[in-house]
């Protein structure tokens, strides 16, 4: 059973919310959100990219970067273009991306959830970026972004997700990215807790980091003695599974051992390589390489390995290329390794590595919802970077506030 929470929104008006409303702070670097909110003073990037309002060079987490961001919240929320909700509401947030739309559920979930695990995981959390978001969110006292998680689909959900979309939206803008945002206020949140009282597990599908600061931050404030209600809750948009559209989340190669050619030829001894003009792999168990100015098209083997997260593409593609002749054992960890998001293209890949960057990029076949699923069902994890979730939700359109500030 899932506890889903109402809460009290820290929200723009509506005439500043496409001013307010930016990318999450993980999908962008600080130089990127620096020149993202160049000219914005709005932008919501000044919250969760507060180094950007730093002088050039300041680490992001030095304690004058979790400092600022509390500054930038709370002159925000006590500024003319913010309001805070009288009373606790849900909210319905649909994305449109290339004309298919995609609907959820915007509410706070327990911490409870998460930690018994009716809120599945599928991606191992990194201690240093758990550490800075629990700290924005003690020094904020807010869940300044919501995460992404998903759930089968439930007919009396879907029922309540489209009567609600009958009203005038609360917001309605179309970001840079062409993607559009439309979120609209319910006004009886009783229906969809009673809905959600029967459905059984939630799976994390973006922001595992967020989850386990949210958890850390709650676990900080009882030991200490601090009573914080809402704290036990965090945001998060519930979207049908049926819906979610999952891009490759591709790999680059940094150095080879020996020539890109002489690798090639190695692969070529291993398994079925051939040459190919589409970078693009067209089933599962298809994996297209970039090396040597070209792309080659290469059928990964079965597993030899036993769990149904081994039989996902990127656990192949560990198993028979990057352990074995890359020496690539931890790629959590393995500075040869690094990760590039389907939404930035193949043409990306190939960028990294004729710019001399990388030397061989790895063109995936993404990872499915119902792959996602069978490996949280079986309490096991996912390699890292198996799955890129488009649309991205906008931050800042909704704040989890813990106190009035």
């Amino acid at each position: 059973m899932a506890i889903l929470h109402p809460f009290r929104a820290l929200r723009p008006v509506p005439e500043k919310a496409a001013e307010v409303a930016c990318v999450p702070y993980d999908v962008v670097s600080t130089e990127e959100a620096r020149a993202l909110a160049e000219g914005k003073p709005l932008s919501f990037l000044h919250v969760i990219r507060p180094e950007i309002d730093l002088p050039r060079g300041t680490d992001e987490h030095d304690d004058a970067v979790y400092a600022k961001g509390a500054e930038n919240l709370r002159a925000y929320a006590r500024s003319p273009y913010a309001v805070q909700e009288d009373t606790p509401a849900l909210y319905v947030y649909r994305l449109i991306m290339d004309g298919q739309a995609q609907t959820g559920l915007f509410g706070c979930v327990a911490v409870a959830d998460y930690d018994d695990d009716t809120i599945l995981k599928h991606e191992k959390t990194r201690p240093d970026k758990e550490d800075d978001r629990t700290r924005h969110i003690l020094t904020q006292r807010a869940h300044a972004e919501p995460v992404m998680l998903t759930f089968r689909d439930d007919a009396a959900v879907g029922r309540l997700l489209d009567a609600a979309q009958d009203r005038t939206p609360l917001y309605d803008l179309t970001a840079d990215d062409g993607v559009r945002h439309t979120l609209w206020k319910v006004e009886d949140p009783a229906p969809f807790v009673e809905a959600f009282r029967q459905v059984d597990r939630l799976y994390v599908a973006d922001g595992h980091h967020r989850c386990k600061a949210a958890s850390r931050a709650a676990e900080t404030f009882r030991r200490e003695g601090t009573h914080l209600p809402e704290a036990e809750f965090f945001p998060a948009v519930l979207f049908p599974m049926g819906q979610m559209r999952i891009l490759p989340y591709n790999r680059i190669i940094r150095r080879l051992p020996g020539s890109p050619a002489a690798f090639l030829r190695q692969l070529g001894e291993r398994f079925e390589v051939e040459p190919t003009t589409d970078p693009v792999p067209d089933r599962k168990g298809v994996v297209c390489l970039y090396l040597d100015g070209r792309w080659h098209r290469l059928v990964l083997p079965p597993t030899r390995r036993a769990t149904v997260a081994d039989r996902l593409d990127v656990g192949r593609l560990s198993e028979f290329i990057l352990e074995p002749m890359l020496g690539i054992t931890n790629p959590r960890t393995d500075p040869n390794i690094d990760f590039v998001g389907g939404i930035r293209g193949t043409a990306e890949l190939e960028r990294l590595v004729d710019s001399g960057k990388a030397q061989m990029a790895v063109s995936m076949y993404p990872t499915a919802i119902e792959e996602l699923v069978a490996v949280s069902d079986a309490g096991l994890l996912m390699p890292p970077k198996s799955t890129w979730f488009e649309p991205k939700l906008r931050s800042g359109l909704l704040v989890h506030l813990f106190d009035d500030l």
